[in-house]
């Protein structure tokens, strides 16, 4: 009898805490205040992986900081005064000040952006390569060995050269018409050399 007496006391109690629990006014339980109720200096995993590798350990040293519900004193005494001291200024003031600091850091944040991209593209600068070695080295072995080059000539090189030939044939023949030219006092032998002159004095008349 006093088993059972017990049970039923156990279950009126814990149906009475269900129907407290789902209730529309009971507040979530995660909002509610953690009672640290085991401490242990050892390294705890879960509490590692919860709070992402912050709190190794729930020892008596980290609770009273990190379940605390109050800063401390000296915390307290120093908002009650920037609360006293933000009181006594008038809103153009207060106004005038917000303008001049957001002034200053947006001055600060723009000099820090532009030293970051200075040395974002002096880093780039430095890294980059300018040139390709593949090609410096295939360049290098065509010019001092010839290597890759072919021997085939272009098919508009033929007539070009011929051309030229004709050009030079035309020429030859103009300076040995010249040179048949008499010179009188002059000996046999000297006249190429005379017909070589007149010919540069006949391309550019004036200058001796």
């Amino acid at each position: 009898p006093s088993v059972l007496d017990s049970f039923a006391l156990l279950s009126g109690q814990l149906n009475t805490l269900n129907k407290v629990l789902k209730h529309e006014k009971t507040p979530l339980l995660r909002n509610q205040v953690i009672i640290p109720l085991v401490l242990s200096p050892d390294r705890d995993e879960e509490i590692m992986r919860q709070t992402e590798g912050r709190v190794p350990v729930f020892s008596h040293e980290v609770v009273p900081d990190h379940l605390r519900t109050k800063p401390d004193p000296e915390v307290e005494e120093q908002e009650k005064q920037l609360i006293t001291d933000a009181a006594r200024i008038s809103p153009d003031v207060a106004q005038k000040q917000i303008q001049s600091l957001n002034k200053m850091c947006s001055n600060l944040l723009e000099k820090i952006s532009k030293e970051e991209r200075e040395s974002e593209s002096g880093g780039l600068r430095q890294n980059k390569q300018t040139f390709n070695p593949a090609d410096t080295n295939a360049l290098v072995a065509a010019v001092a060995f010839g290597k890759g080059l072919s021997n085939r000539r272009p098919p508009g090189s033929g007539g070009s050269v011929q051309s030229g030939q004709a050009g030079a044939g035309a020429i030859i023949a103009g300076a040995s018409g010249m040179q048949q030219v008499p010179m009188s006092g002059a000996p046999a032998q000297q006249q190429p050399m005379l017909a070589g002159v007149q010919m540069a004095q006949a391309g550019q008349p004036g200058k001796y």
